[in-house]
C-alpha cells in the first residue's frame, strides 16, 4: 500500500510518497520517510492522518495522508486577541 506524508508551512509545503505492507502503521511510514529522505520525519513528529490526531500505532490504508504537525509559535486565544488590539483580521 502506499501513503503519502506531508509536512508544511506558510506558502509551501513537502510531500513524500512511502510504500508500506498492509496493516502499516504511522510509525513505519515515519521510519520509511525517514531512512527514504533523511530528516523529512523524526520519530518525535506529532501527526495526523486527514485532519485527525494520531499515534505512531495508528493502523493505515491504502491512500491515507499523514500530515507532520508543526509546535504552535503562539496560543490561538493570544493570537486572536493581538488581532482584535490591532483592528485587523487573518488572511
Amino acid at each position: 500500500m502506499k501513503v503519502e506524508l506531508i509536512k508544511a508551512w506558510p506558502q509551501r509545503f513537502e510531500s513524500l510518497w512511502v510504500e508500506l505492507v498492509e496493516g502499516g502503521n504511522v510509525g513505519d511510514a515515519l521510519d520509511r520517510a525517514a531512512s527514504e529522505r533523511p530528516g523529512f520525519a523524526a520519530a518525535d513528529d506529532a501527526c495526523a492522518v486527514f485532519g485527525e490526531r494520531a499515534s505512531r500505532t495508528t493502523v493505515l490504508h491504502d491512500g491515507d495522508r499523514i500530515e507532520l504537525l508543526r509546535p504552535l509559535t503562539i496560543d490561538p486565544k493570544q493570537a486572536r486577541r493581538r488581532r482584535a488590539q490591532q483592528g485587523t483580521r487573518p488572511r
